[in-house]
């Protein structure tokens, strides 16, 4: 796990590319890699590359920018393929220098070139440059779970791991408006967007060969495709899930140093840190768990307690406070890079930063919601669903999964969300799915008058959402299926750009077991009618496992994911509010384009529940144009 950034320009230069460019990216990353810094510079000077290390696999010897034995590649690599170990036996493993799965991502594109990235298993972010052919060639993993952004500059093509390497070298900074709608409508930019106009993602599960002067034209290399495997029973279904979430927990557990696991108290996240205990029962396995200390609504310590002590885990759990966030908050967006998804990632910082104090590589439990069906919004989208499929007389041609009868028992997941499902419910009753979903996942009409009325293209973000929505590698009959793979592409990349920077802000890596392709592709087969049988939510994954985890988490019904208190902090006096007003009292925070009128800290409040998130939304992005544009 490390941190890159490159430049490429547009063809030789006199003199070289000074290598303090290269190092004036590399400093804005440097916190991704401790453990050792490299910076290279082609011959010529066309291409320059940086590398922050974190060392977790072959400490001694996997240092990069890292050469081909005849100098002609060059490679510099964020991530881990966990892999490595039969990829080098395929390569020949007498014939490598290393022990590092660097090595083995350089000899598998020497051998294989561009398909060499569909062998790989991981997480990864890596960039080749190809002295005789004179070509970069840029990639990333199949979900996005390591970062690689990119810019075309008058000087040249600009990448690294994290956009705050890339700011310096904009030839002008400003803030892209298809993406600010994005953000105003989900807490994340759909596509390739970013907020910084210019500034691009390489899509995950896209690679890029590109020479100089010209732009990366990213190739899509794999896709999951939703066909439905209904030749199956349930009990193969239940054994082939045990069989690959137990595999793909071995393969994340590879490595040279310790690995913890963070333990929210949610079944992801607890099935993962049980099944590495599991795999790893000699010795001490550490657990890492954040609670808030304003009461048991923002605490789900005791249930990590109950994992831990089942499972004979060391557990720490950091309590977190008013003055933490007034203190952290600044850091956290800095580090973000971007806003997204919701205030969770304040108290992923605060937990990641414990973490460093104990061990360098932590398993997560990201992906499990995605991929198995785990929010509540599935549950009340279907059920209208059904409810319209009753009174027409079509519950039975292929659409539904469950019938509203059978769905009534589980609906009491639902009791913390009355207030989504009445303003659900207020407008657009029994529409098509794409619409009804589209009123789920939307956040833009619950601003009231707050933003300016350019400040969101209502049209084209849904034009955008129902291409996603309406995948051609989804099928049309699966309501289920439509909804976990709008999620999948777009919430899931939000989710991950936090779990990746609130760990590398403290150098740790965070690695995500439910994130393994054979896993998400075999997910992708299984009928709805079994995953989501009776409209119970992760159904085949709590019924294959629940052996592995205690009654108390098992029993649960209620889903938290991570609450932070800030609208109680700021109903009342005290350093958060104070906080607060001052970020919103300056003249550019009130003359913000996309505002109608200066931000009433008052009447966001009073417009919304403890669990909002619209004044984390405004909050944040401000936070965000004080560190990256202003500055």
């Amino acid at each position: 796990m490390c941190g890159i950034f490159g430049i490429m320009g547009k063809g030789a230069r006199d003199g070289g590319l000074p290598p303090a460019s290269v190092e004036r990216g590399l400093d804005r990353i440097r916190h991704r890699g401790p453990d050792g810094q490299g910076v290279w510079v082609s011959k010529d000077g066309t291409v320059g590359f940086g590398h922050a290390r974190l060392s977790v696999i072959d400490l001694a010897t996997g240092d990069q920018p890292m050469h081909s034995a005849d100098g002609r590649y060059t490679i510099i690599y964020n991530g881990e393929v966990y892999n490595y170990i039969e990829l080098r036996q395929e390569l020949g493993a007498d014939t490598f220098r290393t022990t590092s799965d660097t090595e083995v991502i350089l000899r598998a594109f020497m051998k294989w070139g561009p398909a060499s990235v569909a062998r790989l298993r991981g997480m990864f972010a890596f960039a080749i440059w190809d002295e005789h052919e004179r070509k970069l060639f840029l990639a990333r993993d199949r979900f996005g779970i390591k970062p690689l952004y990119w810019v075309q500059t008058r000087d040249g093509l600009y990448f690294g791991s994290e956009m705050k390497a890339l700011r310096p070298f904009l030839d002008q900074a400003a803030v892209n408006k298809a993406a600010l709608s994005d953000y105003f409508s989900f807490q994340f930019c759909l596509g390739e967007k970013t907020l910084l106009d210019g500034v691009n993602h390489l899509p995950a599960a896209h690679h890029a060969t590109v020479t100089p002067g010209q732009s990366p034209q990213p190739q899509r290399y794999w896709e999951v495709h939703y066909a439905i495997d209904y030749t199956h029973s349930e009990r193969w279904f239940t054994n082939r899930l045990e069989e690959l979430m137990d595999d793909s927990i071995r393969m994340h557990m590879r490595a040279d140093v310790e690995v913890g696991s963070y333990v929210s108290g949610g079944l992801d996240s607890s099935l993962v840190a049980a099944l590495a205990r599991e795999s790893r029962l000699d010795g001490r396995f550490q657990g890492f768990n954040g609670r808030f200390t304003d009461g048991p609504d923002f605490d789900e310590s005791h249930y990590a307690r109950a994992l831990a002590d089942e499972r004979n885990m060391q557990l720490h759990v950091v309590d977190i406070g008013e003055q933490d966030f007034v203190d952290n908050i600044r850091k956290v967006i800095w580090h973000l890079d971007q806003p997204t998804a919701g205030p969770g990632s304040f108290p992923q910082y605060m937990v990641s930063k414990k973490v460093r104090e104990h061990v360098k590589v932590v398993l997560g439990g990201q992906g499990g919601d995605e991929i198995f069906g785990g929010y509540a919004r599935y549950l009340v989208a279907y059920f209208e669903q059904c409810i319209k499929g009753a009174i027409e007389g079509t519950l039975h041609n292929g659409n539904y999964i469950v019938t509203y009868e059978s769905i009534i028992q589980n609906l009491q997941t639902l009791r913390q969300y009355k207030p989504m499902i009445k303003e659900f419910w207020a407008e657009g009753l029994f529409e098509e799915r794409d619409k009804r979903y589209w009123r789920l996942v939307n956040r833009a009409n619950t601003f009231g008058d707050a933003l300016a009325p350019d400040a969101i293209d209502r049209a084209g973000t849904f034009a955008e959402f129902q291409q996603i929505f309406w995948g051609e590698n989804v099928g049309t009959e699966s309501y289920f299926d439509s909804m976990t793979h709008f999620d999948f592409k777009t919430l899931l990349p939000a989710l991950l750009q936090v779990e990746d920077r609130m760990a590398m802000a403290h150098g740790v890596e965070s690695r995500v077991p439910f994130l393994d392709h054979p896993l998400v592709e075999f997910a992708a087969t299984i009928p709805a009618d079994v995953k989501f049988k009776e409209g119970e939510l992760k159904r085949l994954l709590k019924h294959v496992f629940t052996p592995k985890l205690p009654d108390a988490i098992n029993n649960r019904k209620d889903k938290m994911g991570f609450p932070v208190p800030l609208t109680l902090w700021l109903r009342k006096p005290g350093p958060a509010t104070e906080f607060v007003r001052d970020v919103f009292s300056s003249r550019a925070a009130r003359e913000r384009s996309y505002l109608a009128r200066p931000v009433d800290l008052g009447k966001v409040l009073s417009g919304q529940s403890v669990y909002s998130r619209n004044l984390w939304a405004l909050l944040s992005l401000e936070l965000w144009h004080q560190s990256f544009m202003d500055a």
